[in-house]
C-alpha cells in the first residue's frame, strides 16, 4: 500500500500495540457497559428514589476504575499512534465531546444527587445519568462503525469531512447495537448485584431485551460482512467469530429466563468481545478506512510512533499492566454482594442457594 508518511514504522510493535489498544477498548466496554446500561434502564427499572439509590449503589464502587480502561486507551493511543490520534480527534472532534460531557456530567450525577434533600434536584441528576449512560453507549458504536466503513480523509490523513459523514446508517445501526447490548449487559449485571423486586425487574428487562438486541446486531453483523466483502477487504476476521457471538447472545434470553443469571451476564460479556474484536479485526491493518479512496487508508505503519517510543512503552506496560488488573479485581471482589432495599429479603432461587 502507498506510504503517506515518510517516516513509516516497520519495527513489528506496532501491531502489537494495536492488539494491545484493542485489548484495553475491549476491557472498557466489557466494565463501562454495564454501567451504561444500568444508567439507561434507571427511569425504566425504578420506581421510587430508593429503587434509584439500588440501582447507583450498584456501580457506584466500579464506575470511576473503569472508566480508567478508556483513559488508558486514549493514552496508548496517543503515544504509539499519534497520527490516528489526532485525525480521529478532527474528524470526531463535536462526538466526541458529546461523550466526554456525557461521561462528565453522570460523573457529577453519582456524586452530588445525594448532596440535597430535594426532588428536583436529585430528578435532574437522575437525567444526567440516564443521558450521561445511553448518549456514550450510542456514539461509541457510530464510532467504531465509521472506523470500519469508512470516513473521509484525503492524503496525509487531512480529514475533510463534516460531523453528518459520521452518521450514517450504517453507523447508526452500528450504535444502535452497542446501545442495545450494553443496555442488556446491564440488566444482567443487575441480576447478580440486586434481590428482590428489584432483581425481578432487571430479569423482565433482560427477557424483553435480548430478542431485539440480537436482531439489531444481526442486521449489523451482516452489514459488516457485505460491506467488507464489497471493499474487497475482510481484514483478519475468522469466519466463526462474528456467528458465535450471536450465538452467545441468542442464549441470553433462556438463560435470563430460567435464572442462569451468571451465565447470561457472561454470554452478554462475550457478545460484547466478539462484537468488537470482530469490527478491530476487519479495521487491520488499517488505523482509519478513508471513504474518498483505499489509497488515502490510514494504515498502522503510517500512523505508527518511532520504534524506540514503542519499545519503551512496551516494557513499560508489561511491568504495570499486572499490578492495575490485580487491584481492579481486588475491587470488584470487595463490592461483589448484591444490593437491596432496607428490609427486603434475600431471594432464593434453584439455581442460587441462600446466604448464610
Amino acid at each position: 500500500m502507498f506510504s503517506l508518511l515518510a517516516t513509516t514504522s516497520t519495527s513489528g510493535l506496532e501491531q502489537l500495540w494495536f492488539a494491545l489498544i484493542g485489548v484495553l477498548w475491549l476491557g472498557y466496554f466489557f466494565l463501562e457497559g454495564f454501567d451504561f446500561g444500568v444508567g439507561t434502564l434507571l427511569p425504566f427499572l425504578a420506581k421510587d428514589d430508593l429503587d434509584r439509590r439500588v440501582l447507583i449503589n450498584t456501580v457506584g464502587p466500579v464506575w470511576d476504575g473503569n472508566e480508567v480502561w478508556l483513559l488508558t486507551a486514549g493514552g496508548a493511543t496517543f503515544a504509539a499512534f499519534p497520527l490516528w490520534y489526532a485525525t480521529v480527534f478532527s474528524g470526531f472532534y463535536l462526538a466526541l465531546f458529546l461523550v466526554l460531557a456525557a461521561l462528565i456530567f453522570r460523573g457529577m450525577a453519582f456524586e452530588f444527587r445525594s448532596k440535597k434533600e430535594s426532588e428536583s434536584w436529585r430528578r435532574w441528576w437522575d437525567r444526567a445519568i440516564f443521558w450521561g449512560s445511553a448518549l456514550p453507549a450510542l456514539l461509541w458504536g457510530v464510532a467504531f462503525a465509521d472506523f470500519v466503513h469508512g470516513v473521509p480523509i484525503g492524503q496525509n490523513a487531512t480529514w475533510t469531512g463534516t460531523f453528518f459523514d459520521l452518521v450514517k446508517p450504517y453507523a447508526l445501526v452500528g450504535g444502535l447495537t452497542t446501545l442495545s447490548l450494553f443496555t442488556l449487559h446491564g440488566a444482567t449485571f443487575l441480576g447478580l448485584k440486586t434481590d428482590g423486586q428489584m432483581r425481578e425487574r432487571a430479569r423482565r428487562a433482560g427477557v424483553l431485551l435480548a430478542p431485539i438486541t440480537f436482531v439489531i446486531m444481526f442486521v449489523f453483523l451482516g452489514w459488516t460482512y457485505l460491506s467488507t466483502r464489497s471493499m474487497h477487504h475482510a481484514g483478519l476476521v475468522p469466519p466463526f467469530l462474528p456467528v458465535v457471538g450471536l450465538m452467545v447472545l441468542a442464549s441470553v434470553g433462556w438463560l435470563i429466563r430460567d435464572r442462569f443469571e451468571g451465565w447470561a451476564f457472561v454470554a452478554t460479556a462475550l457478545s460484547i468481545v466478539t462484537l468488537f474484536t470482530t469490527l478491530l479485526l476487519n479495521l487491520y491493518p488499517n488505523a482509519l478506512v478513508s471513504s474518498i479512496s483505499p489509497r488515502f487508508n490510514l494504515t498502522l505503519a503510517d500512523a505508527a510512533s518511532h520504534p524506540y517510543t514503542l519499545k519503551v512503552m512496551s516494557i513499560v506496560a508489561l511491568i504495570f499492566t499486572p499490578f492495575v488488573l490485580v487491584y481492579q479485581a481486588w475491587t470488584y471482589w470487595v463490592f461483589r454482594q448484591r444490593v437491596r432495599r432496607p428490609g427486603e429479603e434475600i431471594t432464593a432461587t434453584i439455581n442460587e442457594p441462600v446466604e448464610a
